[in-house]
């Protein structure tokens, strides 16, 4: 994956946290890091016969370069050359077009525009919905340590997430958990005790199609240990639980039974909004070429 790691500044301390987070994976990768500031100019709500449309502007542009060189200057000890540059564009479309030329894009969860009471900024939930290269998430404090958790969801579109966990691990020098849930079908309906399956049959399904899923990426990263898991349970809930302690969750943005069109399937939406270290949501093939 070529490119540099982007990152959205707000002014927030979400953003700032995110900052860090990319500036440590940038020097772990020794890709460039870019900061991008992204504001709206209002159509309508300031005094026109206080202030002109230019002034709000140059506020704005002044605002948001002042965030940008507060952000650099945080991570400078790590990235000496770190490109800033402000856009005056709606916030996640300036990203989502930031990332056809990233390797990643990154995010804190919240921002200064954000609810009360929102988990999660909807610049964040957009961006991982449409962004073309992986969209990382950071929410709040990160560990440093732990495994990175991959979720497989069995699919030939999770390829590009599993390419990414492997990476990842591997210049981490971390383990990593890659992890397939399921459940009974119809579990949960009038209709489960209706279909009668031989359950550890179909556990044992889900093991070899984990097995085929990781084959050859093993062989490619040699040095990344790998711990297979398959759960009986939803696939939110199992990745929620083993974010716990993950430095990185990595999944694909849609999962099996997806609908067609859906950009963003709901264990990924589930993860965007709870999991506890930083997640990273892969498109297939969802990396710069």
């Amino acid at each position: 994956m070529g490119g540099p790691i982007v990152v959205g500044v707000d002014g927030s301390e979400s953003a700032l946290t995110a900052v860090r987070w990319a500036a440590e994976e940038a020097a772990r990768h020794r890709v460039p890091l870019r900061l991008v500031h992204a504001y709206e100019l209002p159509g309508r709500g300031y005094p026109e016969m206080l202030v002109s449309g230019r002034e709000v502007r140059e506020a704005f542009e002044e605002q948001g370069r002042a965030w940008l060189e507060t952000a650099a200057s945080s991570v400078r000890d790590l990235v000496p050359e770190v490109r800033t540059s402000v856009v005056v564009a709606q916030p996640a479309a300036a990203m989502v077009d930031a990332s056809r030329e990233a390797r990643l894009v990154v995010l804190g969860s919240q921002g200064l525009g954000a609810f009360l009471g929102m988990l999660v900024g909807s610049v964040a939930v957009s961006v991982a919905a449409h962004g073309r290269s992986p969209v990382v998430v950071v929410r709040g404090p990160y560990p440093a340590t732990g495994p990175v958790v991959l979720g497989v969801d069995g699919s030939p579109a999770g390829e590009a997430a599993i390419a990414l966990a492997f990476e990842e691990a591997s210049v981490r020098a971390a383990a990593l958990v890659a992890l397939m849930a399921w459940t009974p079908l119809l579990a949960g309906t009038p209709y489960a005790d209706t279909i009668r399956v031989q359950w550890q049959d179909m556990e044992e399904q889900q093991r070899q199609l984990l097995a085929q899923r990781l084959a050859g990426w093993q062989e490619k990263y040699p040095d990344v240990a790998v711990d297979r898991r398959v759960v009986r349970e939803r696939a939110a809930k199992a990745l929620i639980d083993a974010s716990r302690d993950a430095q990185l969750l990595v999944v694909g943005s849609r999962g099996r039974g997806g609908f067609a069109g859906l950009l963003l399937g709901s264990t990924s939406q589930a993860l965007v909004h709870h999991a506890s270290c930083p997640l990273a949501v892969v498109r297939p093939g969802g990396s710069a070429d």
